[in-house]
């Protein structure tokens, strides 16, 4: 193909997507801003911010796709796209009209989906799949669902959190979620040793193994589901550390900015673990190679 035709084509393509972004702006823009001014201030959903500046950072990177030459499409796929988009419509509009804010969120993933498919076909849904993938993180979960996983893990935590500090000579007992330690009870929140906590560590998990990017199957399944101890093991560190502040600083020092603290540390914690389980799985993976090629026959 010619230069001029390849600009051609892509001049199109850009055309195309244009107005198509502004519709779905003027759709989603209400929707983000009453969710900014809503659920989004709560401590259990201040990751979703994030997690749509991750999304937006994720499609800037792949801006260049949007300028490539506009491909051919066959119409199998083209009637999946269409199917796509409708079915995101029809969640969009009950959402919406319903304020279901879980459809209402949701239908970006059908919608967009549909969209690529019709402009882009396959190659573009296998440049995109991430970004699509990761709005699952920003949407809501059901109270009803929310409140069913979160007790028991909450329960997990204050154990494990109150065996190690009374292992290591802390007055500290439990009833529940509640830890008394010293003159102070401290109460395992939600936001603490949640199911928002582990979704929002989760995601963090699955964006370091998009940014890594190996091709190493063993490497991407066996840490993809050490992120679930992981997650666990960074919300007993968290609680312990409030636990500890606590009982040194005074209440108002565990409630207050140390609290806060305690929240990035989470995610430190958490992010530090992965780099370094990580690491050990590149050391396992190399050193079974190593062996295996040894031992190979010649």
């Amino acid at each position: 193909m010619k230069v001029t035709e390849v600009l051609q084509s892509s001049r199109q393509g850009l055309i195309l997507f244009l107005p198509l972004l502004i519709g779905f702006l003027a759709m989603y823009v209400p929707t983000y801003w009453e969710t900014a001014n809503t659920i989004w201030v709560m401590e259990d959903q201040a990751h979703a911010p994030i997690i749509v500046l991750v999304i937006f950072y994720l499609i800037w990177v792949r801006k260049d796709f949007f300028l490539q030459p506009v491909p051919t499409i066959s119409q199998f796929t083209k009637t999946l796209g269409t199917l796509s988009f409708l079915i995101g419509l029809l969640f969009y509009v009950v959402g919406r009209s319903q304020n279901i804010l879980v459809f209402d969120l949701g239908s970006q993933i059908p919608i967009l989906l549909g969209l690529i498919l019709l402009m882009r076909g396959w190659p573009g849904l296998k440049a995109f799949w991430f970004p699509l993938f990761f709005i699952l993180f920003m949407i809501p979960i059901p109270g009803a669902i929310v409140d069913s996983i979160t007790m028991p893990m909450k329960i997990a935590v204050s154990y494990v959190a109150e065996a190690v500090l009374y292992g290591v000579g802390f007055p500290i007992a439990r009833s529940g979620v509640i830890l008394q330690i010293g003159p102070y009870q401290l109460l395992v929140a939600d936001a603490c040793a949640g199911l928002h906590t582990l979704i929002s560590l989760e995601a963090l998990g699955l964006l370091y193994l998009n940014i890594v990017r190996t091709d190493s199957i063993f490497r991407n399944i066996t840490l993809a589901i050490l992120i679930v101890p992981i997650s666990f093991t960074a919300n007993v560190i968290r609680v312990m550390t409030l636990t500890l502040i606590t009982f040194y600083f005074g209440d108002a020092a565990g409630q207050g900015f140390m609290h806060g603290f305690a929240g990035m540390l989470l995610f430190v914690v958490a992010l530090s673990l992965i780099i370094w389980m990580d690491t050990c799985l590149q050391f396992i993976e190399r050193k079974y190679l190593r062996k295996t090629s040894t031992y190979s026959p010649a």
